[in-house]
This record gives C-alpha cells, sequence and structure tokens, in this order.
C-alpha cells in the first residue's frame, strides 16, 4: 500500500499575524503548529512530507522546522514565488501579494506522484483529522475528499477569517462551496462582508473548508488549467488570489471532479491574529493534559 504524503503550504506572508508565525512555538518545548500536524500525520501513516516555502525564509524554515523531522520521515521543499507563472504571463509591476492557495499546490506537481493531503502550515487540524483523511486515501477512491468542521468554531475573537461555507449532499458529497474572505461573530451566528459592502448572514452551522484536503495527482493538470484562467482573467491585477476552494468548488459544479466530505470530531483552531496565539497554546496544553500528546513531541 502506497503511503499518502502531507503537502504543508508554509508560504503564507503572515499578514495579518505581523510576522512568520509558521514557526512561532506554542508547545511546552517550543513545538509549532506544524509539529502537531505531522506528527498527527505521521501516526496516521503518511510517509512524507513535501513543504511549500518561499526562498526568502529558506534557511530559518529548514534550521528550526525542516531538521526536526529529516531523520524521521522523507523531507522535499518546492518552492512558490511570485515570477512562477505559466508562459506567457508576467508578474505584473508592483504586485508582491502571493497567486493564493491553486498556485501555491501546483508547485508541488514534480514532487508528488501518489494521493496526498494539503494543509496550511497554521492551522491545528487534530488527530482524528488526520486519521479519517489517511483512511480516505489509501482506500483507491478517485474521489477528492475535504474534511469539513463547523463554522462557529472556527472563528477568531479578534477579526475576519476567511473560510469556504460549504453545501453537502444526502451522501455527504461537496455540491457547491463559496470563499468567502471577512466573516466574523455576529450574535449567536456570523456574517460575512463582501468586497461590495453587501453583508451574508451564516448561522454558524454551516461545514467550511479550513484547506485540509486530500487529493490524488489527477488534480495537477485541472490545477493548471484552472490557473491559467485565473490568469487570463485577473493576472494583471495587484490582489486577486486563486484559491483552492474555489477551484475545487468549480470542478465539483461542472461535474470534473467529486469530493467526499470528511466530518472531523476534533477542534479546530489556528492563529490568523496574533493574539490568537495564547488560546492555541492553552487548547495545547489542555490536549496534552487529556493524554491526546506528549509532554515532548519529539524525544
Amino acid at each position: 500500500m502506497t503511503k499518502p504524503t502531507l503537502l504543508v503550504l508554509a508560504a503564507g506572508m503572515g499578514s495579518r499575524y505581523g510576522g512568520l508565525k509558521q514557526i512561532d512555538p506554542v508547545g511546552p518545548n517550543g513545538e509549532t503548529i506544524i509539529d502537531y500536524s505531522i506528527y498527527d500525520a505521521m501516526r496516521a501513516g503518511f510517509g512524507k512530507l513535501v513543504f511549500v516555502i518561499r526562498k526568502d525564509i529558506e534557511a530559518q524554515f529548514r534550521e528550526i522546522i525542516g531538521a526536526r523531522f529529516e531523520q524521521r520521515i522523507a523531507v522535499e521543499y518546492v518552492y512558490q514565488e511570485l515570477d512562477k507563472l505559466p508562459a506567457p504571463y508576467k508578474l505584473p509591476e508592483g504586485r508582491t501579494k502571493p497567486w493564493g492557495t491553486t498556485h501555491a499546490i501546483m508547485m508541488a506537481q514534480d514532487a508528488i506522484k501518489e494521493p496526498f493531503a494539503a494543509i496550511n502550515a497554521d492551522d491545528f487540524y487534530g488527530q482524528h483529522a488526520y486519521k479519517i483523511l489517511a483512511q480516505h486515501l489509501t482506500s483507491d477512491a478517485p474521489d477528492y475528499a475535504m474534511v469539513g468542521f463547523i463554522l462557529k468554531n472556527t472563528l477568531s475573537d479578534h477579526g475576519s477569517v476567511a473560510r469556504g461555507v460549504s453545501r453537502v449532499d444526502a451522501n455527504n458529497y461537496l455540491t457547491h462551496i463559496v470563499e468567502m474572505t471577512k466573516i466574523e461573530r455576529d450574535g449567536g451566528g456570523a456574517k460575512n462582508t463582501g468586497a461590495d459592502g453587501s453583508v451574508t448572514k451564516l448561522t454558524g452551522d454551516e461545514a467550511v473548508s479550513m484547506n485540509f484536503w486530500g487529493f490524488t495527482p489527477a488534480l495537477f493538470p485541472q490545477l493548471n488549467v484552472a490557473f491559467e484562467n485565473f490568469m487570463k482573467k485577473s493576472g494583471d491585477e495587484q490582489k486577486s488570489e486563486c484559491l483552492i476552494p474555489a477551484t475545487i468548488g468549480d470542478l465539483v459544479t461542472s461535474g470534473k471532479a467529486k469530493c467526499k466530505v470528511l466530518r472531523s470530531a476534533d477542534s479546530w483552531f489556528g492563529v490568523t491574529y496574533r493574539e490568537d496565539r495564547p488560546v492555541v497554546v492553552e487548547n495545547i496544553r489542555k490536549l496534552i493534559a487529556k493524554g491526546d500528546y506528549p509532554e515532548k513531541l519529539w524525544a
């Protein structure tokens, strides 16, 4: 049985957080969220790591993160750079914003030949999420998968967040997903404010994507087409992004892919804002006390 690969999207700029949050310690012995993600992935049966990073953080990232794992599991690095674009497209003058998660995953197409999961570096998904996705990826199913979380359990008390708000059919397949980029609490529910100022009310019970996906290598040609279409439409813009929830949503609605939604019983938490970090530290402390994780991950 081929072991799946874990693709860690760690090239984000951390603009809202105010620093390189991928390497910020949250565990009692200096562990980062990535440490807990990889610990969960390894015990779920993943066999290789691929990190998507930027060249300018490579030395620091390899020293603080990569070196911990290179003796434990196969590790590769790929690079998301602004000028890595399909011909004939060129980087617009003055653009500094990354092209988004579709572009980030594309960067790994030469490094991954087996089923794989894609995760954000700064999100804590929980051990059950890795277990159910590993089971899917080793089942030989051709369908893609998304680990779904409940919206109200994924919000920050310190500002708005971006989430892929999903609709699921009776067989737990994704039918529709909308990337909402400014969701915040609103009484007992939530609301999203669009770029045009329009407000969408949400109950808070919606299934949302936290960018924890399961794919086969068949995805990569589809991403190449989707990103080229994005560049035709928005390649001259300064801040437009090609985001993987929207890309998968388009593949699903056009009948080019099926995506199973897997429900995780674990709580998600992350560090969108610097003020979120103490909450993450406390939640990890509680999970250690419960016995879900050892006091020191890497003995």
